[in-house]
């Protein structure tokens, strides 16, 4: 998904907010790497639309504080071979 990067940035956050999305799964979803998304959404969102940058933020917060229960889920699944 190549092109407007502002264009982008706010199909990302769109993304996001209606799925409650993780940064990994956008980056899955719309075919590109982890750090683009994450640079699309902290650094030029916010230069050009600061209330999706707002509504988004919050969802990357939250999805940042649950991260270490997710994994250690995921390590668990692994490990009894779910």
């Amino acid at each position: 998904m190549k092109g407007n990067i502002e264009e982008r940035a706010c199909k990302l956050a769109a993304y996001i907010i209606e799925n409650g999305a993780t940064v990994r799964s956008a980056a899955r979803k719309f075919g590109i790497s982890k750090s683009t998304v994450h640079k699309d959404l902290s650094e030029r969102l916010p230069a050009f639309n600061r209330p999706l940058y707002l509504q988004v933020k919050g969802i990357l917060d939250e999805n940042k504080a649950q991260r270490h229960i997710r994994g250690g889920m995921a390590t668990r699944r692994k490990y009894k071979g779910i």
